[in-house]
C-alpha cells in the first residue's frame, strides 16, 4: 500500500495511531508527505521530535512534512513556527481522514478536554512489525504531579467491546499471533461507557469471541486498579501473557504521594503477590523515575531495593525531567547530576534483574514468536535468538539452552 511515510516516537498508542493515520492517508491518496507522530512524555522527547523534523526535512526537501501527536497537541505554536513543517495537527484531528487528507488550516489543534469520545478505527495491519497493537482507551482522568500527557491526550475515552473484538478478530485473521492491548491508562477502560464494563471483563469477551487468537498482551497497568477479576482471568487463560508492566514510578511512600499516585509500595507488592499466586510463572517490569522532586537519598534506596525485593526483569527508567505546567515542575528540584546518577544505577538493578529472570528460564521451554534474524519474543517478554531457522510471525518452540547479555538462546523443541 502507497500513501504518506509515518515517522512514530513514543509510545504503543502512537504505534497504533500511526498504522491509522497510514492507512487514511493512503485511501486519501496522499503522497510525497512525511507524517511526524510525536511524544511529549519528557521535554527530552520533545527535543528529540524536533531534532527528527530537521533531519526529514534534509533527506526530504520537496516533501509535505505533518506534524501531529502529544508535543504538537501541547505546542503547536512551537513546530509551526518551524521552517522545516508544513502542517500542525492536533491529537483528535490527525485521524480525521478529511484534515489528514490537506483540508482546513496550516494548524489544526483543538481543545483537547472537550473531546468526550473516540472512535473505533479498523486497520488492517502494521508494516513491517510481527505483533500488532489495538487501541482502547484515549485520555486519563488523573492528575499526578510529574505529567502533562492528561493535557495532551484529554479525559478518558473508552472503544466499545465489540468494535475492540473486530478489531483484534481482523488482525488474528490477518495472521497476526499477538496482539497488545494499549492506551493511555488502559485499567481506567469502560468507565464511561454505559454499565460500565472494566478491563477484565472487555478482556474476557474478546478472549471469547476471537478464539483463533494465540497471545494476547497488555500494556502499561496501574497497581492501584488491578482487581481480582483481571487477576482471575490471568489465572484461568493461558493465551493472556504472563508479562505484567506496572507504572510505580517510585517505591517510597511519601514520593508516591508527591507524585499524587494512587497506591502504595506495599499495594505494590500486593499485586505482585496476588499476580504470581495465580500464575506462578508470571514476569514484571515497571517504570520509573529517578531523582523526583525532594527524594532524598533514603527515599531513593526505597525504590532501588524494590527492583530486587519485587523480582523485576524489566525497567523503563526515566531520569525525572520538568514538564513546564506540571505542579512536580515549580517542586524544590533534585540537582540533574544526581538523578542521572540515579537513573544509572537503576537501570543497573533492572540488567541484574533480567540477568536472574533469564537465568531462572534455563532449561525450560519457551514459546517464541518469531521477528526477524531468528530472533523473537518469549511469551514473558525475554528476548530469544533462536539457533534454528524460523517464519517471521510464527510462534515456535524453543528450548531454553544457554543465556545470553540479555537474551536466551533458543533450541528447536520436539
Amino acid at each position: 500500500m502507497t500513501g504518506p511515510r509515518v515517522v512514530t516516537l513514543g509510545c504503543r498508542l502512537n504505534t497504533f495511531e500511526s498504522e491509522v493515520m497510514r492507512e487514511l492517508g493512503a485511501a486519501a491518496g496522499l503522497e510525497d508527505t512525511v507524517i511526524v507522530n510525536t511524544c511529549a512524555v519528557t521535554a527530552e522527547a520533545e527535543r528529540q521530535a524536533r531534532q527528527t523534523i530537521r533531519r526529514l526535512r534534509r533527506e526530504n526537501p520537496r516533501a509535505h512534512i505533518v506534524v501531529t501527536g502529544c508535543a504538537a497537541q501541547l505546542n503547536p505554536e512551537t513546530f509551526a513556527a518551524m521552517d522545516e513543517v508544513d502542517r500542525v495537527l492536533g491529537n483528535e484531528e490527525k485521524l480525521d481522514p478529511g484534515l489528514l487528507a490537506g483540508k482546513g488550516a496550516a494548524v489544526e489543534v483543538a481543545d483537547i478536554m472537550t473531546v468526550r469520545e473516540t472512535a473505533a478505527h479498523l486497520i488492517s495491519g502494521f508494516e513491517g512489525r510481527t505483533r500488532a497493537f489495538v487501541q482502547i482507551q484515549q485520555g486519563c482522568d488523573h492528575r499526578c504531579t510529574f505529567c502533562i500527557i492528561p493535557f495532551a491526550r484529554g479525559r478518558n475515552r473508552s472503544i466499545l467491546p465489540q468494535a475492540i473484538a473486530d478489531q483484534v478478530r481482523t488482525l488474528a485473521e490477518a495472521g497476526y499471533k499477538e496482539v497488545v492491548l494499549t492506551g493511555v491508562d488502559i485499567c481506567s477502560y469502560g468507565a464511561d461507557l454505559p454499565g460500565s464494563p472494566g478491563l477484565a471483563a472487555m478482556i474476557g469477551q474478546v478472549l471469547a469471541r476471537v478464539p483463533e487468537l494465540k497471545r494476547l498482551r497488555l500494556s502499561t497497568l496501574d497497581p492501584a486498579a488491578i482487581g481480582d477479576d483481571l487477576l482471575n482471568l490471568f489465572a484461568e487463560d493461558q493465551r493472556l501473557m504472563p508479562h505484567l508492566h506496572l507504572s510505580l514510578q517510585a517505591m517510597d511512600d511519601m514520593v508516591l504521594k508527591r507524585m499524587k499516585r494512587r497506591h502504595l509500595s506495599a499495594d505494590a507488592f500486593d499485586v505482585v503477590c496476588r499476580a504470581r499466586k495465580a500464575r506462578p510463572d508470571a514476569v514484571f517490569g515497571a517504570d520509573l523515575i529517578a531523582g523526583f522532586p525532594t527524594e532524598t537519598e533514603a527515599m531513593f534506596e526505597n525504590t532501588l531495593a524494590a527492583v530486587a525485593d519485587l523480582g523485576l526483569a524489566h525497567l523503563h527508567v526515566f531520569p525525572y525531567s520538568p514538564r513546564p505546567g506540571t505542579p512536580a515542575a515549580e517542586m524544590p528540584q533534585v540537582a540533574a547530576p544526581v538523578r542521572k546518577n540515579r537513573a544509572r544505577r537503576l537501570r543497573l538493578a533492572g540488567d541484574a534483574g533480567l540477568k536472574r529472570f533469564l537465568e531462572s528460564r534455563a532449561g525450560t521451554t519457551a514459546q517464541v514468536l518469531v521477528e526477524k534474524d531468528r530472533r523473537g519474543l518469549s511469551q514473558h517478554y525475554a528476548s530469544v535468538k533462536l539457533d534454528f531457522d524460523a517464519p517471521p510471525g510464527a510462534i515456535v518452540k524453543a528450548r531454553v539452552t544457554a543465556v545470553g547479555d540479555g537474551y536466551l538462546v533458543g533450541s528447536q523443541a520436539a
